[in-house]
């Protein structure tokens, strides 16, 4: 099997990006965070309570907690990850270091968490969608998932669950809560930026006016539309079934005009994170 190689620009891409996640992530984590004793899920976190309690910077932590576990996983995570993550993690790393002594730009607590949630968020965003990642938690929940009979997902989500308490302990139950909100805004950041603002959605269509459903998405949304046969299994009757992609702007108007045509058909949309191949660019519509 031949396996695609990433052309110069696709690699000026991916670095330009990482290099940009990873200041994101820096600033958040120096000028917002922890200054004000708020911390992140993962190694980042324990890196930031062990920065508190030996009174050192916290690159230190982010860079010697993060890169053994990207060599014990080198093997089940590929050689191009690994390296855009040691990449990122030592950016991330070298950029603490900088900002160490950078005055915070907020003493409120709320406000550090919540800004420092979103840019922690957008710079983590950014290096997991261009093919990085800054925390070795995933690589610690595979490892543990191969000998356990837990998910990875279950894995991250114990383990963050005991960073927080910890943090409780080390800098005060406000502040473990604290630490909760940005986390869940970072989290939720990540997705927005991982799936991006033009989400996918998925749509199944089954109506006795499929054709003209169909001619209406093609003419109205500019989308291309694929028909498929199908079979009821009660009635044994024949079905039309109508399968496209749209963007989450034009689900309103995919409704409308599904409710248009046919009141009675079934509609079925999901949300998917990544379409390619095939012909799903719109068409200009005149």
């Amino acid at each position: 099997m031949q396996h695609h190689r990433l052309t110069k620009t696709d690699v000026a891409r991916r670095v330009f990006f990482i290099v940009l996640g990873a200041a994101l992530v820096s600033v958040a984590l120096e000028i917002f965070l922890v200054p004000n004793q708020i911390i992140d899920g993962g190694i980042v976190g324990i890196s930031i309570m062990l920065a508190h309690l030996l009174s050192l910077p916290l690159g230190i932590f982010l860079f010697a907690l993060n890169v053994p576990f990207l060599f014990l996983g080198y093997k089940q995570i590929g050689k191009t990850f690994a390296l855009s993550t040691l990449f990122g993690v030592t950016l991330m790393s070298v950029g603490t270091l900088v900002l160490h002594h950078v005055n915070p730009l907020t003493i409120d607590t709320f406000l550090a968490a919540v800004f420092g949630g979103v840019i922690l968020g957008i710079g983590v965003g950014l290096v997991i969608r261009f093919g990085g990642s800054l925390d070795g938690t995933e690589i610690v929940a595979i490892l543990i998932n191969k000998k356990s009979p837990f998910s990875v997902g279950e894995i991250v989500m114990f383990f963050n669950l005991f960073i927080m308490t910890t943090a409780g302990f080390v800098f005060g139950w406000d502040r473990a809560m604290y630490s909760l909100i940005a986390y869940f805004i970072a989290f939720k950041t990540i997705d927005i930026i991982i799936a991006g603002f033009d989400e996918s959605k998925s749509v199944w269509i089954i109506s006795d006016e499929a054709r003209e459903i169909g001619s209406a998405i093609m003419d109205r949304l500019g989308r291309g539309v694929t028909f498929l046969q199908g079979e009821g299994a009660f009635t044994g009757d024949s079905k039309q079934v109508i399968f496209c992609i749209i963007n989450r702007l034009e689900e309103a108007k995919l409704k409308s005009i599904v409710q248009e045509l046919d009141t009675s058909a079934f509609l079925a949309i999901g949300t998917i994170h990544d379409v390619r191949g095939g012909r799903f660019k719109k068409k200009d519509i005149h």
